[in-house]
């Protein structure tokens, strides 16, 4: 299953948990708050929140896309770059707050459970966590890709239901590139 990614999407997500919080959060507690969240969207709806693809690195699972903006790989002026900025100590910090539109009810109040949740956790005691998710594999100093389907078997989803959240999110994925063009 591949998603299909949303930048501003993912952006506000980051954002609205940086709010959550002091404003300022280490890369490594965001990572893994993302993608609780994805994954607990991903479960209840059948699709993620950002579309990112989910991969397993040394340091637990990792939304790939999440990860190259905020090592801030891409110097251009991008949504991650309007709404974070990057502080000392693989830390960043939010920039500033966007009107949200690009977030559902259901998006913020899912990130506001994840915060509560996981928000306040040490940032290594949430990497172990995330660490023992089922998806997740020891990369060996690599990364993979986590087979989403993982994530709905572990959930407890059926192999029917499974294939219809597959059938789905190839949809959706086909629709977007139908009007993409």
């Amino acid at each position: 299953m591949k998603f299909v990614f949303n930048d501003g999407k993912s952006a506000q997500a980051a954002a609205y948990l940086l709010k959550l919080t002091t404003g300022e959060m280490y890369y490594i507690h965001l990572f893994a708050l993302l993608y609780l969240a994805d994954r607990q969207s991903f479960v209840e709806t059948g699709y993620p929140i950002t579309g990112a693809k989910m991969v397993s690195m040394d340091q637990g699972p990792v939304l790939s896309e999440v990860f190259e903006r905020m090592t801030w790989g891409d110097a251009a002026e991008t949504p991650w770059s309007q709404l974070i900025e990057d502080k000392e100590d693989h830390k960043v910090s939010l920039r500033m707050q966007p009107d949200w539109k690009q977030l559902s009810r259901y998006e913020l109040s899912l990130l506001d459970r994840v915060y509560a949740k996981w928000g306040k956790w040490d940032r290594w005691d949430l990497v172990e966590y995330t660490r023992g998710l089922p998806e997740w594999h020891d990369p060996e100093g690599a990364s993979t890709a986590i087979d989403v389907r993982e994530i709905l078997v572990s959930a407890g989803k059926s192999a029917q239901e499974v294939e219809d959240i597959a059938l789905q999110v190839e949809s959706i994925r086909s629709l977007h590139s139908m009007t993409a063009r």
